[in-house]
């Protein structure tokens, strides 16, 4: 069991870990209100998809150039800023709510306010990873505790979440989100980190974002990688944006209802999170990538037609496992493949892939399930994820033969005296 915390013997990393773990809690629950928020005062799923699109398009436009700033500055001190920056939005959206002075759009404000903050936050977050982790042979491990700890909040949280919005409301969850971003600041301030010795930046910005741009095109693995997971968060992962009209509409529930399926979902994460830090190599991730993405869109399009609570809370956890699957394991193989002077600005395009293109996804979520409903648009969905697996796998071989001898360059793999034909990706 110890080596599937390992990473966890690294004091800034057990420090961050802890202090993320109740911070995560919190943002799970305040993305279960703002929904709940949203579908309560305007009753529409194009506008659930709306807030959801300017959530996130800021990620979108800005991630580049955050990422050549998170490869300048003291990625410390970026995350104490980020941090600060979202519990006074979350604080904003509190008081304003239990003051009954919400209205759209002020929603919209300020989901574009914690749009940009992530923009920067995400591949800050990301890259600081490599720095709280010494040694590197624990850095596949710690990405997959990352993913653990997400998924263990999306278990927890919606269920707080379902059941603060029906016993007290959302302003409540909108400050417990406030308080808990207390906890990660802490432990991030009571890091020991080397002091930051800023390099002599000669390039102008968007020299640098070109470099970067260059960097993931030349690199067949990355680009494909970042491909791969930009597809299923354009078509598949606006899912979870449609839930509210989906538990209300086809499964006739409430807050508690949302909570407990979005708390299924996070089960099956949390176990493929557990899976992949019990594994102690990086060696087949590609495999394991390219057969998530499959799950997941046949999983998907299983829930869509699901037609009573009980089966979508059977399906969920195989959806929410898969999607984690293809998302950390995505993670992971990039981190271990990257050049440490264009972290920062790999990690912005994951951020863009992940998150920067989900914004597009939920419009087209939003506006799909206003026309034919949202049992068929998340349905569908699953369908381009199928497709977009059968393209990774079918690529497979190729991205093998060019990550075996970067891995044994970098020592992942032992040199071998003849070739053995071991599958590195």
């Amino acid at each position: 069991m110890s080596h599937i915390t390992r990473a966890l013997r690294h004091r800034n990393y057990r420090l961050f870990f802890t202090g993320q773990s109740l911070s995560l809690v919190g943002t799970w629950i305040t993305r279960v209100a703002t929904s709940w928020l949203v579908y309560r005062l305007t009753g529409s799923e194009l506008l659930l998809g709306v807030v959801a699109f300017c959530g996130q398009i800021p990620t979108m436009l800005l991630a580049p150039f955050a990422g050549v700033i998170v490869d300048r500055r003291d990625r410390l001190r970026l995350l104490v800023a980020t941090q600060v920056l979202s519990l006074l939005q979350s604080l904003a959206l509190a008081l304003l709510t239990l003051g009954h002075a919400i209205t759209v759009e002020w929603v919209l404000i300020l989901q574009v306010a914690q749009g940009i903050i992530n923009a920067f936050d995400t591949p800050a977050r990301q890259a600081f990873v490599v720095e709280m982790v010494e040694d590197r042979a624990d850095l596949p491990n710690a990405i997959a505790l990352n993913s653990a700890m997400v998924n263990g909040s999306r278990i927890i949280g919606p269920s707080i979440g379902g059941v603060l919005i029906a016993v007290a409301g959302e302003g409540w969850c909108f400050m417990a989100d406030a308080v808990s971003y207390l906890f990660v600041v802490a432990s991030l301030l009571l890091m020991h980190m080397p002091r930051f010795a800023a390099a002599r930046v000669e390039a102008r910005m968007l020299a640098e974002l070109h470099d970067g741009w260059r960097y993931v095109r030349q690199s067949l693995p990355i680009r494909s990688a970042l491909v791969s997971l930009a597809i299923v968060s354009t078509m598949a992962m606006p899912y979870t944006v449609l839930m509210p009209a989906f538990v209300e509409e086809l499964l006739k529930g409430g807050p508690n209802t949302l909570g407990i399926l979005m708390a299924a979902s996070g089960a099956g994460a949390l176990a493929s999170g557990m899976y992949l830090a019990s594994r102690r190599s990086v060696v087949g991730l590609g495999r394991v990538v390219a057969t998530a993405t499959l799950v997941f869109g046949g999983s998907l399009i299983v829930f869509a037609v699901a037609r009573s609570f009980w089966m979508a809370v059977l399906i969920l956890p195989v959806v929410g496992g898969a999607f984690m699957m293809q998302m950390a394991a995505t993670n992971t193989v990039l981190q271990t493949l990257v050049e440490d002077r264009m972290r920062g600005r790999v990690m912005a395009f994951y951020t863009m892939a992940f998150f920067g293109t989900a914004p597009i996804g939920s419009l087209l979520a939003g506006v799909a399930a206003d026309r034919i409903g949202s049992r068929w648009t998340i349905a569908l969905g699953g369908a381009a994820c199928i497709l977009n697996g059968l393209w990774l796998a079918a690529r497979l071989p190729r991205l093998r033969a060019i990550v075996h001898p970067i891995y044994v360059e970098r020592g992942i793999l032992p040199v071998p005296a003849v070739d053995s034909g071991t599958k590195s990706l």
